[in-house]
């Protein structure tokens, strides 16, 4: 996944970090939802299964189809968008992303749809890894990508059980987000090199009518899985949806989650939002977890072989659900 992190000015963080934004008591009623963690982490399971997630391969393919079938089964719309992008190299890359949509109920259908997204594909390199002879398998990529689809899947599962769906909810998971430079690479390289899927659908979508009438907003998930996840306030978020940001948060403070969508703010980080927020101008958050003082910015397994099912909690995969579908269930 993409994570170079974009470093801004020490003045501007500092003075960002001074003035991080408190949150918002709200008398709002929460709406009733329900989310299953053991449904989700079995989804999350379920991609895992396959192996490495690495576009061009048969488990790539087989994911999709799974994933697929899965969201059909639940009574959503499914499509494929595919095309070609240029990857770190220069080479041409197949992209395939999934989109699926929930319709609302009658007379909201022509509303403007919240976007949910995540990615699937898998790290093909564990570049962060201290052995070299590691760095060059795929990583089975957990948290990283299939964490997010998970908790989506299991929305989509529960999206009848809401009381009211007065907004449609599009579901977009994204590929070759994880095709980004590998760190042990040293030739001439391309910019933009990482959420390749995500640049594909937020140019197409720039290109339809009035893409900003055709979605309210959007929120990413990425690598939600992590039993010591913390969602920090991602800077680019602020900068183009910090009224969603801090509608997510003080939605999360309200169900007791506070501990784990936490007030501080995070570095702004190049992932799939970025993308819809500046080419698809679409409002776009990131729930991500980021991990202050680390030397990557990430968990210690990031982009490494331990990227597996063991750094998997049903109970962040919850909380992190249940803060989604409180915001779809018309908070």
């Amino acid at each position: 996944m993409p994570r170079h992190l974009i470093y801004i000015l020490f003045v501007l963080l500092l003075a960002g970090c001074a003035s991080a934004p408190k949150q918002q008591q709200s008398s709002q009623t929460l709406p009733q939802v329900t989310f299953d963690a053991d449904s989700a982490y079995a989804f999350v399971a379920g991609q895992v299964a396959f192996g490495p997630r690495v576009p061009g391969t048969d488990a790539h393919h087989d994911c999709v189809q799974y994933i697929g079938r899965t969201l059909e089964r639940f009574g959503a719309q499914v499509g494929m968008q595919t095309g070609e992008v240029r990857r770190y190299d220069g080479e041409w890359q197949h992209v395939a992303n999934i989109c699926a949509r929930l319709e609302a109920d009658s007379g909201y259908t022509d509303k403007p749809a919240i976007l949910l997204c995540a990615h699937y594909d898998s790290r093909p390199w564990a570049d962060q890894e201290e052995d070299y002879a590691q760095r060059m398998i795929p990583i089975a990529g957990a948290n990283d990508g299939a964490s997010g689809v998970g908790v989506l899947m299991e929305i989509a599962r529960q999206w009848p059980n809401l009381k009211e769906r007065k907004q449609p909810v599009e579901i977009v998971l994204f590929d070759c987000e994880d095709m980004g430079t590998p760190a042990f690479y040293t030739g001439q390289q391309l910019s933009h090199t990482w959420c390749l899927g995500a640049q594909l659908w937020a140019r197409l979508t720039a290109k339809s009518q009035q893409p900003t009438a055709n979605y309210a907003f959007g929120i990413l998930l990425d690598m939600v899985g992590d039993p010591n996840a913390t969602f920090p306030r991602e800077t680019y978020s602020e900068q183009y949806a910090g009224k969603y940001v801090d509608k997510i948060w003080r939605a999360a403070e309200q169900l007791g989650f506070a501990h784990r969508f936490v007030t501080t703010k995070a570095y702004p980080i190049t992932d799939d939002h970025y993308y819809v927020n500046t080419i698809a101008k679409i409002p776009c958050v990131d729930i991500i977890h980021y991990v202050p003082g680390s030397e990557t910015g990430f968990a210690w397994w990031w982009h490494t072989q331990n990227d597996d099912m063991r750094n998997i909690s049903p109970n962040t995969l919850q909380e992190v659900g249940k803060v989604i579908m409180t915001i779809i269930g018309g908070y």
